[in-house]
């Protein structure tokens, strides 16, 4: 099959992140990946929920939003709570984030990573993980600069994708139109060793073989490299070195 934006089976959409988009967070990015756009943004807290206190260790979370209009049709705000995709996907961003980070080195705070999509194309939630990181970066740079901590508590780099097949075919990084016909459909969350974070997976119709999870994983890994390569160029074009 030929992808509607002409990539190879294993390419990625183009993608860019843009550093502290935005004024007053301690850190911000702006991911893209073709028409999928979001915007993340760490900000830091001197305290940490009621359950971790007095354990000398910090604490990292997340919040997922789609903006009324990042969608073909206006999708409705969450007056009422965050709804059961939304948290969902929200605590995956937290947990992948947290991966990253030596908690006690990160001393008695929180830092929460807000992504909020502007434009929805497929791939928004491992757009937020691989943009929420180099916010958090940038977050955490922040607390060295003013003398806050210690040690450097970032332990590894994170970065996530999407892959799956779609008319029987192996593809990387998908659309909103690939994903929504996909027979399998895998979100990949990965650290620059190689090591996984997490991974979640679907057949949408008839079960997968082994050999075929396999070839999705060193697809996603093809992917990961590059996006982790796009991060070190944004963070050290903002003088933070990895």
């Amino acid at each position: 099959m030929e992808r509607l934006d002409r990539r190879r089976p294993d390419e990625l959409r183009p993608v860019s992140i843009t550093t502290s988009p935005l004024a007053y967070a301690e850190g911000s990015a702006l991911i893209r990946l073709g028409d999928t756009q979001v915007l993340c943004a760490a900000s830091i807290e001197e305290q940490v929920p009621s359950w971790l206190r007095g354990q000398d260790q910090g604490w990292v979370t997340a919040e997922y939003n789609l903006l009324p209009r990042s969608t073909l049709t206006r999708t409705r705000r969450e007056r009422n709570g965050a709804g059961g995709r939304t948290l969902e996907i929200q605590r995956l961003v937290g947990r992948a984030l947290r991966a990253a980070v030596d908690l006690q080195a990160l001393g008695e705070r929180t830092i929460t990573i807000d992504c909020d999509v502007i434009q929805a194309d497929g791939g928004t939630r491992t757009a937020s993980i691989t943009g929420g990181f180099v916010a958090l970066c940038l977050a955490l740079n922040h607390l060295q600069r003013e003398g806050l901590m210690a040690t450097w508590p970032l332990q590894r780099r994170i970065a996530a994708v999407s892959v799956g097949i779609v008319a029987g075919i192996p593809l990387l990084d998908l659309t909103y139109n690939e994903d929504s016909g996909a027979e399998i459909d895998l979100n990949v969350v990965q650290t620059q060793a190689g090591e996984y974070v997490e991974i979640q997976g679907t057949a949408e119709g008839q079960p997968f073989a082994r050999r075929t999870l396999l070839e999705l994983l060193d697809l996603a890994g093809t992917g990961i490299a590059l996006l982790l390569q796009e991060q070190e160029r944004a963070l050290s074009a903002a003088g933070v070195m990895l």
